[in-house]
């Protein structure tokens, strides 16, 4: 069973790599609203790949966010952060995705691909590399996909 645990996990991870890459290509092609979705999907994800260690999912988003928030946040594995950064992306998706007159900016696509959105998928990466759940190739690609978001992030990338 544990071994089924730490495969769905390390799946669950990948498809958060994918849709960080997602926002990404949205975001160069000024699709902000899009973009957003795919950020907080990312985390979705992420969550998801750190709850499967428990054997836990939900089909509803509250469920996930509640059991990440109860086993890893105030236990204090994950920072207090991840549990704001989680509650803002939620509710910038859920503007970006309802809301008929809503427009998305550029800065908030780019700050929820690039910056606190990132920086819980870092969390969740550094948790999984802690569980040895990711094969080397996987901590590769995942830490140079890191490495690059953090130098756009910082500006040391055009």
């Amino acid at each position: 069973m544990a071994g089924s645990l730490t495969a769905l996990s390390a799946h669950r991870f990948g498809r958060a790599r994918e849709e960080l890459q997602t926002a990404e290509l949205l975001l160069k092609n000024a699709n902000f609203r899009s973009s957003i979705n795919r950020s907080y999907y990312a985390i979705f994800h992420a969550i998801r790949a750190v709850n499967a260690l428990d054997g836990f999912d939900s089909s509803k988003h509250s469920g996930v966010i509640s059991h990440f928030n109860q086993e890893y946040v105030k236990t204090g594995i994950f920072e207090r952060e991840a549990s704001k950064i989680i509650r803002n992306a939620s509710e910038l998706r859920e503007q970006a995705d309802y809301e008929d007159f809503y427009e998305a900016t550029q800065e908030e696509a780019a700050e929820a691909m690039q910056g606190r959105y990132a920086r819980l998928y870092e969390m969740a990466q550094a948790q999984l590399l802690q569980e040895d759940l990711l094969t080397q190739k996987e901590r590769t690609q995942t830490y140079l996909y890191t490495a690059f978001c953090a130098k756009r992030l910082f500006g040391m990338l055009e």
